[in-house]
């Protein structure tokens, strides 16, 4: 039987990654928003429920298809515990080096059976004709389904960034209404979380920096 390579690439929709800019081969453009969360539960009724209407205006008000969607990644603590092994080094008190020996015992036996996990909230932003945004609704990214007709590939580049842009200042505007922050993700977070959304079964080498600046 022949022996079959067949390259990543071949699989991935994607022309190019620049300047923020996900250029898809067929012509469509993306941005990727990442949003942080917010703890519903603590919240009043009432600003639940202001929550709740604000979003569904903002959802209502939009006249384009947007994905949004939660990214899970088990969290690679190792980094964490070998920072704690040092300190134990360093420390000069017995009993503090009997506890932070204790401590990373616990840890490291309680992540053998509850993997540590971090979600991530994420939109992706959208623009292609209005032909192609009308064939096609579901899907996180809507990447791999699309046909673009000619036109598409015709538009002038400009235009679609500037259409772009202003799709991605509306989702923005909308979320930080119910008090949310928004980031566009950079070339080498995009570039990270496909990686991880195409390696899910591997434990994550370092948590995204914009991800770590959303929770601060």
């Amino acid at each position: 039987m022949a022996d079959i390579t067949i390259a990543t690439q071949h699989f991935v929709d994607i022309e190019k990654i620049k300047n923020g800019v996900i250029t898809l081969k067929k012509g469509g453009v993306r941005k990727i928003l990442i949003v942080s969360g917010v703890n519903f539960d603590l919240k009043s009724e009432d600003e639940q429920s202001l929550i709740l209407r604000t979003f569904q205006n903002f959802l209502n008000s939009l006249d384009f298809s947007a994905q949004f969607f939660i990214h899970s990644r088990k969290v690679n603590i190792s980094a964490y515990l070998e920072y704690m092994l040092e300190r134990k080094e360093e420390e000069t008190n017995e009993l503090l080096k009997i506890q932070i020996e204790e401590y990373v015992d616990f840890i490291k036996s309680f992540i053998e059976d509850n993997a540590i996990i971090n979600k991530s909230f994420f939109v992706s932003v959208p623009y292609d004709s209005a032909a192609l945004e009308n064939k096609t609704k579901s899907g996180v990214f809507d990447f791999f389904k699309k046909k673009a007709p000619q036109n598409v590939e015709n538009l002038d580049e400009r235009a679609k960034l500037e259409q772009l842009d202003h799709r991605v200042s509306q989702i923005i505007q909308g979320l930080e209404q119910i008090g949310l922050r928004v980031t566009p993700l950079e070339d080498d977070e995009i570039v990270e979380l496909f990686y991880n959304l195409y390696n899910p079964q591997l434990v994550e080498k370092k948590e995204l920096k914009i991800t770590k600046e959303q929770a601060s």
